[in-house]
């Protein structure tokens, strides 16, 4: 990192390939149920091959990072409220230095494809903890887990060494 990725300058709006979809939940007596990831819905690049969940408490962020080669699909669903962060860090990209963010969680349920090469971070901002599930295209530190895991963790960093900081 050199000293001019601290002060790069972001401007706000959409990244290309970020893909933000809402869900709408299927409502009865029991309680809810939503489709979120369907294989005739998605390019075969993106594809699941693996899945998880993480619970972030009130207060707590996770990231900033990145993946060289790895997509993320995200499903924010509840039931705490995050403030997701997104920065184009891909030179090759029309909306490299983009930066978006949005609320997420249970009052805006959704779906968000973060492609390789966009910088990536959430918190939770709502007093109520929240539950992320991930559905990465690679596995983590590949097959057997005997690979080199495909991150570059800017959280690592001193923040006044990185540009991807959380307001």
């Amino acid at each position: 990192m050199t000293d001019s990725d601290a002060k790069r300058a972001f401007e706000d709006g959409p990244i290309e390939g970020v893909i933000v979809q809402d869900f709408e939940p299927y409502d009865d007596e029991r309680g809810w149920l939503a489709e979120i990831f369907r294989s005739d819905e998605i390019d075969a690049d993106l594809m699941p091959v693996m899945g998880y969940v993480s619970m972030t408490k009130p207060g707590v962020a996770r990231g900033p990072h990145e993946h060289v080669t790895q997509t993320d699909i995200f499903v924010f669903a509840g039931p705490g409220t995050f403030k997701v962060y997104l920065w184009d860090n891909r030179e090759e990209s029309p909306t490299f230095n983009s930066r978006q963010t949005f609320l997420a969680g249970v009052d805006e349920r959704r779906v968000v494809v973060i492609p390789p090469g966009v910088v990536h971070a959430y918190a939770v901002v709502s007093d109520e903890a929240g539950l992320v599930f991930n559905l990465p295209n690679q596995l983590y530190a590949g097959q057997g887990k005997k690979e080199k895991v495909d991150e570059i963790r800017w959280e690592e960093c001193d923040e006044r060494e990185s540009p991807f900081t959380l307001d």
